[in-house]
């Protein structure tokens, strides 16, 4: 009766950011990873496979990230998902806004990959009966 993996999407526009991004966190939370490269792919993938956490870039193609991210929110079946919004537009605009589209927590780039590490490791704690 082994612990089952928690599943983690990230996207972002960026492929380098989104290979780093994937590359940390499989080495650091052993999770399986999703990848979408755009709005639209993040939330078809996170419907198709209803992940436990979803990392999201707010600039992106066809949707942006709080896009994505009210979306998520406003679909019963995915609506309880953990959301990280991932962005560069500047540490306040990212703290009065994204709470706004509903998202969990939020990571301002540049970040150190053990930042996101952990605010990552935080929210699936919060959603497992562990508590520390």
């Amino acid at each position: 009766m082994g612990d089952e993996k928690k599943t983690i999407l990230i996207a972002d526009d960026d492929l380098e950011v989104l290979a780093l991004v994937a590359h940390q966190l499989k080495a650091a939370l052993d999770v399986e990873v999703l990848e979408a490269s755009d709005g639209e792919e993040a939330l078809e993938v996170a419907r198709e496979h209803r992940p436990d956490l979803v990392v999201l870039d707010v600039m992106m193609p066809a949707m942006s990230g709080w896009e994505v991210c009210r979306a998520i929110r406003d679909d019963a079946d995915i609506a309880e998902t953990g959301i990280i919004m991932l962005t560069g537009i500047g540490e306040r605009l990212n703290e009065m806004t994204s709470p706004l589209y509903g998202a969990d927590a939020y990571v301002d780039k540049p970040f150190e990959p053990s930042e996101l590490a952990e605010v990552v490791r935080q929210l699936l704690g919060g959603r497992t009966s562990e508590s520390s």
